[in-house]
């Protein structure tokens, strides 16, 4: 089949890419014409595990193109995806939809008659109703396009695996539409025919779903690390404890790592989300919990910054800290609400002198954090040192031998905030080891 992918970031080129994969001919829309040139050269503008091979694979056969045109996209095919980036709003939690609004205002007047268009991006419950309306607004006369929702599910580092083989693929559809099933399931037979759920609701409840899913998420980090924090009040060890909650069938190990909490650009700004759209419905007391979500994975930002104040002496003013982590989560160059990043920013403002490294994100983090230090090794970075901050969990990182770095580092401390360094093997290297929820 022939399809379109409008916008090309994160969730729209590798969207592109995986349905090219399938043996679709795809043509991916962005206005970015940088990216788009690179994007045609097999090069994605961010790092995502495989996917530059998919890139170079069909750019090579003509199977997938990038264009910066609305009219060719328009013309191209009558399935098209949304994959158009919906960060939250600069001023408010809200979701901004600017983007996606004035995608689909400028793609309208170029889409034939018997068009399908299929929302992914994540989206505030109620938005098809705002998009159905500029769709009506904008379309030539008498063109029947219809709109259905099917909201992404990706992780990051393992999005070409999650689109190619999801867990469950959701599709909403508008009242009375019984032509939109049929295709959808064109698009996506070689995926269903491999066994992954197709649960097909209506449009409201396929908006509601990824938020959902995320704030639930979100929540189960936020559970344990509260736990991580009365752990450590009663010299408990929470690592211990999730092993002995996962054995519990319905509460499961999946998620529950405890540790420096999550960022990124889908979980902050999720939970944040699905707050501001059920206020502005007149049921945020229904979500109030969700504010101690958010607030507790802030809080252990906090809580690292005052445990590095701590093995400081009590002041961290002059003191040389090296940073092992920019990125959110390992396998990955994204760097949006870092804790790693947000922990040494943190520490540079209460006056250490901070060294920072990362396997793959040390580009963007300069750019965004630009006051800060970097190397590109991560043994430099310990060198002449008072103490080691782990906070992105590379396998780098854990692989590492503390005996080595010990004739590195001036004084051999280390806090894990992502529970993931052996203890006993940087204890016996003759390193002091602290860990988040850990005695």
């Amino acid at each position: 089949m022939k399809l379109t992918i409008i916008g090309c970031g994160y969730l729209g080129a590798t969207h592109a890419a995986a349905m090219a994969e399938l043996g679709h001919q795809v043509l991916g829309m962005d206005t970015d014409t940088e990216k788009v040139d690179a994007l045609n050269k097999g090069q994605a503008p961010f790092h995502e595990r495989g996917l530059d091979d998919l890139l170079t694979k069909h750019t090579t056969t003509g199977n997938l193109r990038f264009t910066a045109s609305y009219a060719e996209a328009g013309a191209f095919a009558d399935v098209h995806f949304l994959g158009v980036g919906t960060p939250q709003q600069s001023d408010s939690d809200a979701y901004d939809l600017t983007h996606l609004f004035a995608a689909v205002r400028s793609l309208t007047p170029w889409l034939a008659d018997n068009t399908l268009i299929i929302g992914k991006s994540t989206v505030p419950v109620g938005t098809t109703k705002i998009l159905r309306e500029i769709l009506h607004e904008h379309s030539r006369d008498f063109a029947n396009i219809k709109l259905a929702w099917s909201p992404e599910f990706l992780r990051e580092s393992f999005a070409v695996a999650d689109t190619l083989r999801p867990d469950r693929i959701v599709l909403g559809l508008a009242p009375g539409d019984t032509t939109s099933e049929a295709v959808f399931r064109a698009v996506y037979a070689e995926i269903l025919r491999c066994g992954s759920p197709l649960i097909v609701t209506d449009l409201l409840t396929a908006e509601l779903t990824k938020s959902a899913a995320n704030a639930f998420l979100a929540t189960k980090i936020s559970f344990i690390n509260a736990m991580a924090e009365l752990c450590e009040a009663a010299g408990a060890d929470v690592h211990e404890l999730v092993a002995a909650l996962a054995y519990d069938t319905r509460i499961g190990p999946r998620g529950m790592r405890p540790g420096l909490g999550f960022g990124g650009g889908c979980l902050p700004k999720d939970v944040r989300g699905i707050i501001a759209r059920a206020e502005e419905l007149g049921a945020g007391q229904a979500v109030s919990f969700l504010r101690e979500v958010d607030a507790i994975n802030l809080r252990r930002r906090d809580r690292m910054v005052d445990l590095a104040r701590e093995q400081c002496g009590g002041t961290l003013i002059g003191k040389r800290i090296a940073v092992w982590g920019a990125a959110f989560k390992p396998d990955t160059d994204d760097i949006r609400d870092s804790p790693a990043l947000a922990v040494a920013d943190a520490l540079h403002r209460a006056g250490a002198e901070v060294t920072v490294h990362d396997p793959m994100a040390t580009d963007n983090a300069r750019k965004a954090f630009p006051h800060l230090e970097y190397t590109d090794d991560a043994t430099a970075a310990v060198t002449g040192a008072g103490l080691l901050l782990h906070l992105t969990e590379w396998t780098h990182y854990r692989d590492a031998d503390p005996a080595d770095l010990r004739r590195h580092i001036a004084v051999p401390k280390v806090i894990d905030g992502r529970g993931t360094l052996d203890r006993e093997r940087w204890r016996t290297a003759g390193w002091t080891h602290r860990a988040l929820g850990r005695p």
